[in-house]
């Protein structure tokens, strides 16, 4: 019965204010802010943008690096991601000996005087920038690749720029997937070789050949180098490869995959998403046009978004996003909030049982307040059954007996709820039985229940009941109850 449900989880993201604090320090963007309030008139940029290599030393030493090669590279990597995010504007050259001139750029003072979503739009540019140098050809020996015309053989370098950006951003996205497992429990650690063999491995093999453990391996190795690039700009921790493995004998992805001790299976790298890199992710996700939810983007919304939007969701996820929405809309008194639910309750249509069930959780989050929207419909066939449940369980007292048309009706209505969310096979088993158990002879009137789930809900039962007496009863109910909507349909 079960409709078709979004892939991924909803996140629970950390505020934009604390996002932003976080992009603003996050060590290559300190870096990148740095040289771009460093940078002044005498700046000599190349033809790129990029800054000439004579004045590296002094922008290495600024940053606090040493005025070595290795200072030399971080400087220049800071240097182009304020050139990419706008920290600073380079023109073209116009004189003879090809040097453009800097500015600072706009998007610099917006660091300290825009709003958080203006940090982190900024944050952004400079991710998208490091995904593409994350991306880009490995170049042993540049000098192969020239050609005595001075011209770059581009073929030569085997490089399919889309799909290796479409292997990082899989990869990127099962490290999301893995982050928010088990409700957000899966936010430890993922261990490298697991995130390489996610992408390479069919799932349904066994054992992994020797072509496939090389390709792990490979892909391994380049998920090291790429993880090395995307820490500094703040979406990842990373633990590195241990590079004494490389001097071992064997194949490390080998050893890393069939690796049952958990102790050395840390050697082979390390990697977990921060609360940034969540947010990050997310956004190239959207951007791609990815359904990808976060908790809080039902609450501006209507009742019956709501209901229908946390449908797929975890219970802890649905009850926080529950409760922004009674905030965004309870200002004017809990009783308007829980009329709209209720409203929005209504229908027969297939998604309809679920809807009454979260609304019935939403009202229970409204609190007491909401007792005369509740009491409203107490007559209505289709909630007057949930009204009572809410009214019971608040403790109050002069509670109308349901009819016993609407007791049957909500009971299919539960199961059949139930049944859409894809509960624990347990716990329904034991509402199966339980509601059955309530009424003698509950078989031999339910089928003429008039809920269009009817004949769905007694088939499940069948197949559900423990007991094979009952488990018949139910199988023949059901037959009963599709006979009756033939011929009413007829």
């Amino acid at each position: 019965m079960s409709a078709e449900r979004p892939i991924l989880p909803p996140v629970r993201l950390h505020s934009e204010a604390e996002l932003a604090r976080d992009a603003l320090a996050a060590p290559l963007f300190v870096r990148a802010v740095k040289l771009a309030r460093w940078a002044g008139p005498d700046a000599r940029v190349g033809a790129g943008g990029e800054l000439v290599e004579a004045q590296l030393p002094a922008a290495a030493q600024h940053l606090g690096l040493t005025d070595d090669g290795d200072g030399a590279a971080y400087a220049s990597e800071a240097w182009r991601l304020a050139v990419d995010t706008g920290l600073l504007d380079v023109t073209d050259p116009e004189n003879e000996d090809g040097e453009g001139t800097v500015t600072v750029g706009e998007n610099l003072a917006l660091l300290t005087s825009g709003s958080p979503q203006d940090v982190l739009s900024i944050w952004l540019d400079g991710l998208d920038a490091v995904h593409a140098d994350a991306t880009a050809p490995v170049l042993d020996d540049f000098a192969d690749l020239v050609g005595e015309d001075g011209s770059i053989d581009f073929d030569a370098l085997d490089w399919d720029p889309e799909a290796e950006a479409e292997f990082l951003d899989g990869v990127l996205g099962n490290l999301y997937l893995l982050t928010l497992a088990d409700h957000g429990a899966g936010e430890g650690p993922v261990p490298l070789p697991a995130l390489a063999a996610s992408m390479i491995v069919p799932d349904d093999m066994g054992e992994p050949t020797d072509d496939i453990l090389e390709q792990v391996s490979e892909a391994m190795m380049r998920l090291d180098d790429q993880f090395r690039l995307l820490e500094p700009i703040g979406i990842v921790a990373y633990q590195p490869v241990d590079e004494s493995l490389m001097a071992e004998e064997g194949d490390p992805a080998e050893a890393a995959v069939t690796e049952a001790d958990e102790d050395d299976v840390t050697r082979y790298g390390m990697v977990r998403l921060t609360p940034l890199g969540l947010y990050g992710i997310r956004a190239r996700m959207l951007e791609a046009g990815v359904d990808a939810p976060a908790v809080g983007d039902l609450a501006d919304k209507g009742a019956e978004a709501l209901l229908d939007g946390i449908a797929s969701y975890p219970e802890a996820a649905a009850r926080a996003e529950i409760q922004l929405w009674l905030a965004a809309h309870g200002a004017a008194g809990a009783v308007p909030a829980a009329t709209e639910l209720l409203a929005a309750a209504r229908g027969t249509d297939e998604g309809a049982p679920l809807r009454r069930l979260h609304c019935q959780q939403a009202l229970a989050l409204a609190g007491e307040e909401a007792e005369p929207a509740v009491r409203a419909v107490l007559g209505d066939q289709e909630l007057g059954g949930l009204a009572r449940v809410w009214l019971a369980e608040h403790g109050a007292s002069d509670v109308p007996a349901p009819p016993e048309a609407m007791v049957f009706w909500l009971a299919i209505d539960t199961i059949a709820a139930q049944l859409d969310a894809d509960g624990e096979l347990d716990e329904l088993q034991g509402l199966v039985e339980g509601l059955s158990a309530q009424h003698s002879g509950f078989f031999d009137e339910v089928w003429r229940v008039d809920h269009p789930a009817t004949a769905d809900v007694l088939e499940a039962m069948g197949r559900l009941h423990s007991d094979k007496k009952a488990a018949k009863a139910a199988r023949k109910a059901a037959f009963k109850a599709r006979s009756r909507a033939g011929g009413e349909g007829a």
